[in-house]
């Protein structure tokens, strides 16, 4: 058996073990619905409304779909006992991890697109001649900023799904597993931003290096990239933060130490 083949082979049965776990498909609609209600009931006549809109939700429920998704992925094998069976297979520990990571994560990124795609058309269905907030930029807006947020929400589901990986890698029980999940789910929502802020405030940290330790925390690092991507474009000040050039290496280095981590955990 390849390399690839038996990468495609485990990736395959992810997909089919997810479209076979109601709970998981009760998740994705939720999140679905929650996200398509948002950007609807926000009512955004503009690209950049709705980015604004959907920014906070959709950081705080992008983890709690990915953990849902990945917090049981290598888990369940060892707890089944199916991953003695694998190691029996001719395919090495990374490949095996990854194949688990790509399956899972082809679902994560189209349930994450079909709550955004629901959003979307809210736009040119209550579309206004100008941006009430910047009426100065009027023509600014574009369908190319919220694509622009698309794409950066992608990435950032990609890489909260690693890090679910690497808890579930790590976790020895399902009660572990999530116990794990629940705090690592805050931690990435409010506790690592958290400590970093309070490291700037306690002058534990220079103001220069505050912009740079900020992409230590993933959500920070994706906040980054939306606000230079969508929203600087237009002319609305935002906040200091990562360089989108920063937080987007940030964000790819999140995703490969975690499925280093995952990998390593995994097949011990």
């Amino acid at each position: 058996m390849t390399a690839v083949r038996a990468l495609g082979e485990v990736a395959e049965r992810e997909v089919r073990t997810v479209v076979r776990t109601p709970t998981l498909l009760l998740a994705s609609a939720g999140y679905v619905l929650l996200v398509g209600g948002i950007g609807w009931l926000g009512g955004a006549g503009a690209y950049l409304g709705l980015v604004l809109d959907l920014l906070t939700p959709v950081e705080l429920l992008v983890p709690v779909l990915a953990f849902a998704f990945g917090y049981r992925a290598l888990l369940g094998d060892r707890e089944s006992g199916e991953l003695e069976t694998i190691r029996t297979y001719p395919i090495d520990g990374h490949w095996y991890v990854l194949g688990v990571y790509l399956g899972r994560a082809v679902v994560v990124v189209a349930v994450v697109l079909l709550g955004l795609a629901a959003a979307g058309p809210v736009v040119p269905v209550t579309g206004q001649p100008q941006l009430a907030v910047i009426a100065s930029h009027a023509t600014v807006d574009s369908p190319a900023l919220y694509l622009r947020y698309v794409l950066a929400t992608s990435l950032f589901a990609l890489v909260v799904l690693a890090i679910a990986l690497a808890v579930s890698a790590a976790a020895r029980s399902t009660r572990g597993g999530l116990a794990l999940a629940a705090g690592s789910v805050v931690a990435l929502v409010v506790g690592l931003d958290g400590a970093l802020l309070g490291s700037f405030t306690g002058g534990a940290a220079s103001t220069d290096a505050s912009t740079a330790l900020l992409a230590l925390s993933p959500n920070a690092a994706y906040r980054s990239l939306v606000f230079e991507l969508s929203v600087a474009p237009t002319g609305v000040a935002v906040p200091a933060g990562p360089t989108a050039l920063l937080g987007t290496l940030a964000l790819v280095a999140w995703l490969a130490a975690s499925l280093g981590l995952a990998s390593r955990l995994a097949w011990r």
